[in-house]
């Protein structure tokens, strides 16, 4: 295992855990509240958080693997966040952190698989214009960050209230 991979691997496991510690000591109310400018509710913003990092870390491993990332646009990740919202709008804040916990560890083991060339892997990612992303880039960029980024999103709509 590769330092850098086992870096990357631990601040997605903690981005995670953070995510997770601050919904478990949510309120209903606030569990149901939603959050600006698209209107999901936190637990539904938890769940997708945890659905994401199987997608995530497939397109990671594409790269990975020197192969391109095709076909996805912003315009498919609002169809994805859309649908999984409508899919999930009374999830369960168990089940939701239990599935956050798992599939961030699942995302962490991959991670560690990944040697240091692979890292440094770069081919085009559609979603954005088509520029060449390093493999760690994108996980930097998409299952590492994804927690924090919500995270402070729920932070910053719950003192709104």
């Amino acid at each position: 295992m590769s330092t850098r991979s086992e870096a990357l691997a631990q601040r997605i496991e903690d981005g995670a855990e953070a995510l997770a510690a601050y919904a478990q000591g949510l309120s209903d109310a606030q569990w149901r509240s939603t959050v600006p400018p698209d209107g999901r509710q936190v637990g539904v913003i938890v769940h997708h958080v945890a659905s994401m990092y199987p997608i995530e870390i497939h397109l990671a491993s594409e790269l990975a693997s020197g192969k391109r990332v095709e076909g996805v646009t912003w315009d498919v990740v609002a169809e994805i966040n859309a649908k999984h919202a409508r899919e999930h709008a009374g999830v369960g804040k168990h089940e939701a952190i239990t599935l956050l916990r798992q599939n961030s560890q699942a995302a962490a083991k991959a991670v560690r698989a990944i040697g240091d060339e692979q890292l440094d892997r770069a081919a085009p990612v559609s979603l954005n214009a088509d520029a060449p992303l390093t493999t760690q880039f994108f996980i930097e960029d998409h299952a590492l960050r994804h927690s924090w980024h919500h995270l402070a999103k729920i932070k910053a709509a719950l003192q709104r209230l």
